[in-house]
């Protein structure tokens, strides 16, 4: 018996007695055609049984697969439970939407060199997001031609988006010091990729440093400097997650054994954390205790008191990041505008 042929392309358009192209258009480029005459030729080639042109012929004849991937440091899950990594990849598919793409999802770019040999071809594009070492997105790189975008980090030669974590910090640290704390301490979110949960000595040369987390130390430490502090003398307390579950035992920690009155936080999820179990301990906030966050998520606006932190607009980072890389924006460096919430965690005492 046998099997039917399937129905092309070419067949379409034999039957509705109009060119190829005038099918294609219907599938591939609808502003070719009106509203009314692009819903007759889809009408009808439902009708007949097709589909659409094969993903894979597209890709053959005009080199393009309709994909853009966005390489993340963090484990999916992860990624997409957080809400500043959620806000970023919104703002990334609001584009790629708009713009007809799919977005393909992958982490951990540390990977063999064959592994990112398979990757070439896949996609039209790459975004990097997050802390991934350079020594894995270089190997990356070794084996991709087409367009990436970083966002977070620097890399020579690579077009980026990201904020002034360094100057953020800095704005926020000075806000917060000129209450005149006494005893300040850092609570840092992952400032190596392999450093545990803890208090954590400084080091000249970090090993997998964190490149998010070190600016938003420098910037704390200028301003510590400034307010007559000895930055190696305040208590640095590093967090390998931003969770609850991996901030709560390191914090708990902290407050039990240096009694700080300021915690600058490298996030809101770890001034969230502190805050809770401050008043937990029964400890006036801002009273016995200040601290602020960063990065303005919703959570930390929406609850009393409300938290003192630098707000970063992480959905138009993600605009941004999708219309660099699908060619919308030829800007090469981008630096997004961040702005100080003055919040009641971090309150003048008298």
């Amino acid at each position: 018996m046998s099997r039917a042929r399937p129905m092309t392309l070419k067949a379409v358009a034999a039957h509705l007695g109009v060119s190829t192209a005038t099918v294609s258009n219907a599938f591939n480029r609808p502003d070719q055609l009106s509203a009314t005459r692009r819903e007759e030729i889809l009408a009808a080639a439902r009708a007949l049984g097709y589909n659409g042109p094969s993903r894979q012929g597209r890709t053959l004849r005009t080199g393009c697969t309709g994909i853009i991937g966005v390489m993340l440091s963090d484990g999916l899950g992860y990624s997409l439970g957080d809400s500043v990594a959620g806000d970023l990849l919104a703002g990334i598919a609001e584009v790629l939407d708009d713009r007809g793409y799919h977005m393909l999802l992958l982490t951990d770019a540390a990977r063999t060199d064959r592994q990112n040999a398979s990757l070439n071809g896949v996609a039209d594009g790459y975004l990097i997001y997050g802390s991934i070492p350079e020594a894995g997105t270089m190997a990356l790189l070794r084996h991709q031609h087409q367009p990436l975008v970083t966002v977070d980090m620097r890399l020579p030669g690579l077009a980026s988006v990201q904020i002034d974590h360094r100057n953020a910090a800095l704005s926020i640290a000075r806000h917060a010091l000129a209450g005149g704390a006494q005893r300040p301490a850092i609570v840092a979110l992952r400032m190596t990729l392999e450093a545990p949960g803890g208090r954590l000595e400084r080091c000249l040369r970090w090993s997998e440093p964190n490149s998010v987390a070190i600016e938003r130390l420098a910037g704390f430490d200028q301003a510590l400097m400034e307010a007559g502090h000895d930055p190696e003398a305040v208590p640095l307390w590093n967090v390998d997650g931003n969770t609850y579950e991996a901030a709560a035992p390191v914090i708990e920690a902290l407050l039990a054994d240096s009694a700080p009155d300021l915690l600058l936080c490298m996030s809101d999820r770890l001034a969230l954390t502190a805050l809770s179990l401050a008043e937990q301990r029964g400890l006036a906030v801002p009273g016995q205790l200040r601290l602020t966050g960063f990065d303005g998520i919703a959570e930390g606006q929406h609850r009393r008191p409300m938290l003192t932190t630098v707000h970063q607009d992480s959905h138009a980072k993600g605009v941004m990041a999708a219309r660099m890389v699908t060619g919308d924006c030829d800007q090469s460096e981008v630096v997004q505008p961040v702005w100080l919430i003055h919040g009641d965690t971090c309150l003048s005492v008298n």
